[in-house]
C-alpha cells in the first residue's frame, strides 16, 4: 500500500479562524538530480497526470513532426498544454488539426465544455455542444495522433499502452527520469492515455533536463526539448490560459513549469540548474501558487518582477464573491537541506 507521507504546507484564516490545512511534499533536485532542498518526503510516489505532457511531446518532435506538417510555436505549445478552450486555443487546435488531415472524432478525449468559465457561457449563449477539442488534453492527443499518421501507424488505439507511440513514450520518459522502464507505476488518465508514478524526486530529476537540455545524453532528445520548450516560452498563454500559474511562470524565459491534476506540480530553473516537483496530497490547486511563490522565496529567486505578479495573481487574502477580504493563507513550510 502506497503511503502519502507528507508535511503541512499551507493554512487558511476565516475570520481568524483556521478553516483549512493542506498537507503535501516538495522536492529540490541540482542538475545532477541530488535532492538538495525538501520539504516532507522527496520519495513519496506521485501520478504526473499532465505534469508529463512536456515530456509526452518528445517523440514526435523528435521524429520530425514539426517540420513534416509545418507546426508553429502556438501549435506545438498546446500539445503540452491543459488549455481551457479559449478562443487563442480552439483557433490553435484547429490549425493542427487541418495540417494533421484527421478527423475531430479519432481523439478519444472526451466530448467536453470550456474549462474557461467565459468561453463556456458564450458557448452555452449561442447553442454550442461539447466537443472532443474542447477538452484540455486535445492538443496532446492531437500530436501523438500526427506522429502515427507520419510514421504510418494504425491511429486507432494510439492511446493504448502497447501501441508503438506509448511505449516509445514512456521509454522516453524513463530515461529522462533516470528510471526503468518497467520500475514506472502504470495508471490510466482521465484522458484515456496511460500515466506514470515515480518518486518525487524522479521527477524533479526529468524537470531539471527540461530546463537544461545540455544534461540529456541523447542529442536529437535534448533538441527536441530545446523545440518543446522554446515554443512554450513563445506562446505561454498556449500552455494554460488566462490567469493560470502556467502560463504565467512561462514568461519568464528561466523557467519551465506544467501542474497536473490532482495537486501534482513541476518547474525548473535555468540559471540555477534547479529540478522542483510538489505534490498536495488532498489534490487540491488553488494552492499552487502561494506554494510556488514560497519556493522561489526561499531559493531567493532574482525576478523580483515575477514575485510580485505571483503575489498580484495569487494573494494571501481570501476574498469573497464580491471581493471583500475574509480571510487569508500562511504558508508553513521550510525547505531543508
Amino acid at each position: 500500500m502506497d503511503s502519502l507521507e507528507d508535511t503541512l504546507l499551507i493554512q487558511e484564516y476565516r475570520g481568524g479562524i483556521l478553516e483549512c490545512s493542506h498537507r503535501g511534499n516538495i522536492c529540490v533536485v541540482n542538475e545532477d538530480g541530488r535532492v538538495v532542498k525538501h520539504a516532507g518526503n522527496p520519495g513519496v510516489r506521485v501520478f504526473t497526470r499532465s505534469a508529463a505532457k512536456p515530456f509526452q511531446a518528445i517523440p514526435a518532435i523528435r521524429a520530425g513532426i514539426k517540420e513534416a506538417y509545418g507546426l508553429t510555436d502556438a501549435e506545438v505549445a498546446v500539445m503540452t498544454a491543459s488549455h481551457r478552450a479559449e478562443d487563442v486555443h480552439i483557433h490553435a487546435l484547429e490549425s493542427l488539426l487541418a495540417k494533421i488531415g484527421v478527423k475531430e472524432e479519432e481523439l478519444v478525449c472526451a466530448p467536453s465544455l470550456p474549462l474557461d468559465s467565459r468561453a463556456r457561457e458564450a458557448l452555452l449563449r449561442t447553442g454550442g455542444e461539447r466537443r472532443r477539442l474542447y477538452h484540455n488534453c486535445s492538443g496532446k492527443h492531437l500530436g501523438v495522433l500526427a506522429y502515427c499518421k507520419m510514421k504510418g501507424y494504425d491511429l486507432a488505439g494510439y492511446h493504448e499502452p502497447t501501441h508503438p507511440v506509448q511505449q516509445e513514450i514512456v521509454e522516453t520518459f524513463a530515461r529522462l527520469a533516470d528510471m526503468e522502464p518497467e520500475d514506472l507505476g502504470r495508471g490510466i488518465d482521465g484522458c484515456g492515455f496511460p500515466v506514470f508514478a515515480l518518486p518525487l524526486s524522479a521527477l524533479a530529476a526529468a524537470y531539471m533536463k527540461l530546463a537544461c537540455p545540455e544534461r540529456i545524453e541523447d542529442k536529437r532528445t535534448a533538441e527536441a526539448v530545446r523545440q518543446i520548450t522554446q515554443a512554450m516560452h513563445a506562446r505561454p498563454e498556449l500552455v494554460g490560459g488566462r490567469g493560470r500559474i502556467d502560463s504565467l511562470l512561462l514568461e519568464d524565459d528561466n523557467i519551465i513549469a506544467k501542474g497536473g491534476f490532482k495537486g501534482v506540480y513541476g518547474f525548473s530553473l535555468r540559471r540555477e540548474r534547479l529540478g522542483i516537483a510538489f505534490k498536495i496530497s488532498d489534490g487540491s490547486e488553488e494552492e499552487w501558487g502561494r506554494i510556488v511563490l514560497e519556493i522561489l522565496r526561499q531559493i531567493r529567486y532574482g525576478n523580483v518582477e515575477l514575485m510580485s505578479r505571483l503575489e498580484e495573481q495569487f494573494p494571501a487574502r481570501i476574498l469573497n464573491d464580491e471581493g471583500s477580504a475574509v480571510g487569508h493563507t500562511e504558508t508553513v513550510f521550510t525547505l531543508e537541506n
